[in-house]
């Protein structure tokens, strides 16, 4: 059964039915999900999450949707490794990588796109439709696939061709568009309007689809044997994800699944797109929207729609913010890359990079336990490294050739 009262306006408090309601009508406030918490908390226990799916749907009384066959691929329960080497290399003592590249499409996206395609369906939509950076194109596209959906996607033109062909290959429809992606997100808007029979996750939907973002919050603590980080290290985009994952730990206090801490919440953003972190820096409170220049496409938004919420929550956690160079960016993918074995897109770069700049200032402290999140798996932004990795040596079919190029070396247990 569903434990949700309906949703509530995050400025002026106005509540409204369980509709496919995004924007309050007198404010112009965004919407929120609202639960009855003490009920959930007489209802939910460790032991009933634990005889759950391995999927984000073992939380199903901490989500907005009531199916008892959610349209899902998969998603969630991603592995939560102890990274010490890394931790070493960074001066760190207790540091996780909550590592989202081992979802169905390879994001953290299939979280958020399997609540907002359950509940879609539930309020009797039949298109699935976004705007997408590339991983969420990429999860609409497959799990409206799974559900017998149709899906239409919006993608900016000079996407990395990976994203664009894993969203094509399942068959709906895939619309370049000639501009950014706030170009891109406003034309949503306006089709939003135009067609109100569609499903526009990131729209008319956004209020549930949010929500899923919260898993990450409800799996990292699980995987901690119910207890809480001191810090964890989000990227941001839209800001959306990093706000969710604040809401689900203060949940999981609520219904007494953890208990009540203060958790750090730090923001990770690139320098190209780095409106939040410029916020943060110059102590303002409005965010100033930017034209993105990086190669961390994914969290490529200049009017970052939860911007201001996020700038919100790293103050009022005690967290920071910080924006990292394009060559950062690949430093961090190689330094998780080359410590832990992970293989993240330019997004985790961010994160890698950022949580290296916020160790080395004092913010992020070695007596903390950490968890930084990794959302998208490399194998989607692979042209971004291009020129920056290959071969050690080229070399002819000849042990000798073989020995004098890199035998010594491994013989010696070096790395390159």
């Amino acid at each position: 059964m569903s434990f949700v009262t309906g949703l509530r306006c995050r400025e002026c408090g106005r509540r409204y039915p369980t509709e496919a309601l995004h924007v309050c009508d007198f404010c112009f406030g965004p919407l929120e999900v609202d639960y009855d918490y003490e009920r959930i908390a007489a209802s939910v226990s460790a032991a009933s999450i634990a005889a759950g799916p391995r999927t984000i749907w073992r939380y199903r009384d901490l989500l907005p949707v009531d199916d008892a066959t959610p349209v899902d691929l998969g998603a969630g329960f991603t592995p939560l490794h102890r990274a010490d080497r890394l931790a070493a290399e960074l001066g760190l003592g207790e540091l996780w990588i909550k590592d989202d590249t081992a979802n169905p499409t390879g994001s953290f996206k299939d979280r958020v796109v399997s609540v907002a395609l359950t509940k879609a369906r539930q309020l009797g939509f039949k298109v699935a439709a976004c705007a997408s950076t590339g991983n969420l194109a990429n999860s609409v596209a497959a799990h409206a696939a799974r559900a017998g959906m149709t899906s239409i996607v919006l993608i900016p033109h000079d996407l990395e061709e990976a994203k664009v062909t894993m969203t094509a290959v399942y068959g709906g429809t895939v619309v370049a568009v000639r501009g950014s992606y706030d170009d891109v997100n406003r034309l949503c808007a306006e089709l939003a309007s135009e067609h109100p029979s569609w499903a526009f996750v990131n729209v008319n939907v956004r209020t549930y689809y949010s929500e899923g973002s919260k898993t990450l919050a409800f799996e990292i603590a699980e995987q901690l044997d119910w207890r809480a980080p001191d810090h964890v290290v989000v990227p941001i985009a839209s800001g959306s994800q990093l706000t969710k994952v604040a809401k689900g730990f203060g949940e999981l206090a609520k219904v007494g699944l953890i208990d009540p801490s203060p958790i750090r919440v730090s923001g990770a953003q690139a320098a190209g797109c780095a409106p939040v972190a410029t916020a943060f820096a110059s102590g303002a409170d409005a965010i100033a929207p930017v034209k993105p220049k990086t190669i961390a496409k994914s969290l490529s938004i200049g009017n970052p729609a939860d911007g201001w919420y996020a700038l919100d929550t790293i103050r009022r956690s005690g967290g920071a913010c910080a924006a990292v160079t394009d060559d950062e960016v690949l430093d961090g993918i190689r330094l998780l890359a080359r410590t832990e074995g992970i293989f993240a897109e330019t997004a985790g770069g961010v994160t890698i990079a950022t949580l290296a700049k916020l160790a080395a200032g004092g913010q992020v402290r070695r007596d903390e336990r950490v968890v930084a999140l990794v959302t998208g798996h490399g194998l989607k932004t692979v042209e971004a490294l291009s020129g920056t990795v290959g071969p050690t040596a080229t070399i002819g079919p000849t042990l000798a050739d073989f020995d004098a190029a890199v035998g010594d070396d491994v013989s010696n247990g070096a790395s390159r």
